[in-house]
């Protein structure tokens, strides 16, 4: 499921109680602004408050004020005193606001997960100190089970004043004391391996004691071979198991006996995993530009890292819940790892991201494969988002036609038009010269005119193009028919087929399934095309 919209409405009206197994969320916040800015009271400046999902802002207004005295006068547990200590510290501003955002979205995800569920929030040391607190008091301090430290980055600092930042914070959280864990391995460094020293007809093998500190009164502290491990050390030794696997080992030809007559196991480095993971995660880096993984998306996370989580805390079968899912990296790992999944984002911009990437990496198809809830599914559906939000529909508009929106980077919800005056949106195709062509776009929500084909037809010319779609809300008049039809053909000759220059296409006809008329050779993409993800089981996919 991808769900559109504010993740906070859509958790109480969609997901039920005790329903997920698994939950990541990397919530937006503006980590790079300063803490002058972000602690500066903003009492009175902001009418409503915004949730802008990718300049990453926070602000406190009247949503915001209204969510905080719900939380104080309604919140479950200890909440709203958790939540009134810090509004008396912090004040009324940025902070305040995304932990006031945050707690009501974190009771939420309290609620749909499982018993036997996992949480791992994904943040930064901007404001981790704070979500630790409000983390502690819905999850509850006894269920707070690490801080991963990701380094996410190596790269080398100029900065003078202070540490280079290098690392995120991923809190793990559980349900309870009943949560399934798998423990994940890295490889064996080159020191590590260093340690298989010996070795024999199987193969290379280190030596591991088989007697350790501490007294134990069981059979472990028992004698064996005439060995009493009592008398060994200052406290007391015991055996790391019991004589009946002691004398098996022996058995197999594992047991070696040292000059001094303490016996080891020997351990081949065959049967080794790796190194047990720790909490400090600096293996995975970040997704460079150039990596096959990049889609453009700036925070995108790597896949690598959602799917060392989703194998820690959950099984084939579980279903994966991530309410901030941007650009979808762990609803990507989930489908690769046979996990079921529920994405939210309040842009249209992302779900038309994560539409391609499902159809790029797994062939999965909308509505056939999963469900989009949220979305117009009609022409009094799509007047209502461009009443609500032009931006929003103009993405949405866009992805109907799989083409790429210019303007919109990552780096707010409100849009504008793109570095070529006029254009909206590109569709990139390649030609019988293996040249590269392109569509572009234009969406009009509100009024049009035969003028507005004019000037499509003269960017079309200005750019170069080899097509010019005019999307439209209203129904064309005549004379916009009429100039479409006057501006001639893009001749292809792979196909030896002509297409019309500019052409017109409602709202209406791409509900209905009509499309852009124009060559087969490459389908239109969005940012770059994600990798074919071949799926076999959880162990052994691999990227073609």
């Amino acid at each position: 499921m991808l769900y559109y919209g504010d993740n906070l409405p859509i958790l109480r009206e969609y997901i039920g109680d005790e329903s997920v197994d698994l939950i990541y969320l990397d919530p937006p916040f503006n980590s790079n602004r300063s803490y002058n800015v972000l602690f500066r009271d903003e009492s009175g400046k902001d009418a409503e408050a915004q949730i802008t999902a990718f300049e990453d802002t926070w602000h406190w207004g009247q949503e915001t004020e209204n969510t905080h005295m719900d939380l104080v006068q309604n919140a479950p547990g200890k909440v709203p005193n958790m939540i009134h200590a810090l509004y008396q510290f912090i004040g009324a501003n940025q902070m305040m606001a995304y932990l006031v955002m945050m707690t009501a979205r974190l009771i939420e995800l309290h609620r749909v997960l499982k018993p036997t569920g996992s949480i791992y929030l994904h943040c930064d040391p901007t404001a981790s100190h704070y979500l630790k607190v409000v983390m502690d008091t819905i999850f509850g301090f006894e269920n707070f089970i690490n801080e991963i430290f990701w380094e996410r980055s190596q790269t080398r600092s100029s900065i003078s004043k202070s540490y280079r930042r290098a690392h995120d914070v991923i809190f793990f959280y559980t349900k309870s004391n009943e949560y399934m864990f798998t423990m994940q391995y890295r490889e064996l460094s080159d020191t590590s391996m260093d340690n298989y020293r010996f070795d024999d007809t199987k193969g290379r093998y280190r030596l591991v004691p088989l007697l350790v500190s501490g007294v134990r009164h069981g059979i472990t502290g028992k004698p064996w071979k005439g060995i009493d491990p009592n008398a060994r050390g200052k406290s007391g030794m015991h055996w790391v198991t019991t004589h009946e696997k002691l004398n098996e080992y022996e058995k197999q030809g594992l047991v070696v006996f040292s000059k001094s007559g303490i016996p080891n196991l020997k351990y081949y480095l065959t049967e080794s995993p790796g190194v047990p993971l720790n909490d400090n995660w600096y293996d995975i880096p970040l997704i460079a530009a150039s990596s096959n993984e990049s889609l453009g998306y700036p925070t995108q996370k790597p896949l690598a890292l959602l799917e060392r989580i989703i194998q820690a805390s959950s099984k084939e079968g579980d279903v994966l819940l991530d309410p901030f899912c941007g650009c979808g990296t762990a609803i990507a790992a989930a489908q690769k790892l046979n996990r079921k999944w529920i994405g939210i984002d309040i842009t249209h911009l992302s779900i038309a991201l994560m539409k391609y990437r499902l159809k790029d990496a797994f062939n999965l198809i909308e509505k056939k494969d999963y469900a989009v809830i949220g979305e117009p599914e009609s022409i009094g559906g799509a007047h209502q988002l461009a009443k609500d939000d032009r931006y929003q529909f103009q993405w949405w508009a866009l992805s109907l036609v799989h083409a790429k929106p210019l303007g919109a980077e990552g780096a707010s919800r409100e849009g504008k038009k793109g570095s070529d005056k006029g254009i909206d949106g590109v569709i990139n195709f390649v030609n019988e010269k293996n040249q590269l062509e392109r569509i572009i776009i234009q969406v009009k929500s509100g009024h049009v005119k035969s003028g507005d084909i004019r000037d499509l037809r003269g960017t079309v010319e200005r750019e170069g193009a080899a097509i010019g779609a005019f999307i439209t809300l209203q129904d064309p008049s005549q004379d916009m028919i009429t100039e479409a039809v006057s501006s001639g053909h893009y001749r292809s000759n792979l196909w030896q087929q002509n297409y019309p220059r500019v052409q017109i296409l409602t709202i209406e006809d791409l509900l209905a399934g009509k499309t852009i008329n124009m060559p087969k050779s490459v389908p239109g993409q969005t940012f770059k095309q994600a990798e074919k993800i071949k799926k076999t089981d959880a162990t052994q996919d691999e990227l073609l």
